[in-house]
């Protein structure tokens, strides 16, 4: 990872838990819980929020809270998806899971919490109502049914399906599972500003999709330790992949298309973008 993604990336990281704790402090109980959920990730959807508010001219403090937000969302939707009525695993960021830290009930309670969270800090941000509006109601469509709970409900139901999906239901899934929140974050930036949102929009729906291609090539290529979590469970549980539709090479060539379409979109912003197009070719080279 070149220097400069890696020092942006742990920035926003410092930023969006900044954001967090402010707003549930560190007592034991549910709120301790929630901080040790959010730590220790890339935190890479609060950097795209980050980024997309500074190429619209938004301040740091201002879009903070946004970017708390996301990272929120995405920290309770991983502890659910742990949770043994789901995924049923152990190891999540290089460290026990919530409900194997504390117990399931506190797991589904502290996700229940950062949902919630999430939007209390769209609603605490220095921002336009408009796009409060537009951020909060956003958020709801790509994280309920229509977004990443559809597409884990998809996924779930994947499993037990007699036949494995085609490619174009696992691109209708993971686009809901894993690319709706990505897409999210980085139309979030534009939207606080009350800006053209589909340059990034655009950038977004094409990283979302080569993240999942990467997620699916880790799973068969990745180390545990590296990646922070178990690794070959789509092979042992037989699930239609990108990696199994497509081929593994099959798969890398996809996702190299793929940034290159996300990279192309950013050309308006010239390089103004160039962390973002960085950030792209990360996700071609990432181990975790």
């Amino acid at each position: 990872m070149a220097d400069a993604l890696k020092d942006a990336l742990q920035h926003a990281a410092s930023i969006v838990e900044t954001a967090i704790r402010d707003a549930v402090g560190g007592q034991p109980g549910i709120p301790e819980a929630m901080m040790y959920a959010v730590c220790g990730g890339k935190s890479l959807r609060g950097f795209l929020v980050l980024e997309g508010a500074r190429l619209h001219g938004v301040e740091v403090q201002t879009a903070a809270p946004v970017a708390g937000a996301i990272e929120a969302m995405h920290a309770y939707s991983l502890i659910h998806d742990d949770l043994p009525c789901m995924d049923n695993d152990d190891m999540r960021r290089g460290k026990p899971t919530v409900h194997l830290k504390w117990n399931e009930a506190t797991a589904v309670l502290t996700g229940d919490a950062l949902q919630a969270l999430a939007f209390e800090l769209i609603m605490q941000g220095n921002i336009t109502p408009k796009a409060k509006i537009v951020l909060a109601h956003m958020l709801a469509i790509n994280a309920g049914e229509r977004g990443m709970v559809g597409g884990q409900a998809a996924d779930i139901a994947a499993e037990a399906a007699d036949e494995p999906l085609t490619l174009l239901k696992v691109n209708s899934l993971q686009a809901k599972k894993t690319g709706a929140l990505i897409e999210w974050a980085c139309a979030a930036g534009p939207r606080i500003a009350c800006a053209d949102e589909m340059p990034m929009l655009q950038y977004g729906r094409s990283l979302g999709q080569a993240f999942q291609i990467s997620d699916d090539i880790l799973d068969v290529t990745g180390d545990a330790d590296a990646v922070g979590k178990a690794v070959g469970k789509d092979i042992a549980a037989g699930k239609a992949t990108f990696v199994s539709l497509l081929g593994l090479d099959g798969a890398k060539s996809r996702a190299v298309e793929l940034v290159d379409e996300a990279c192309d979109a950013l050309a308006i912003y010239r390089e103004g973008a160039a962390t973002l197009r960085a950030a792209a070719r990360f996700v071609l080279n990432r181990t975790h």
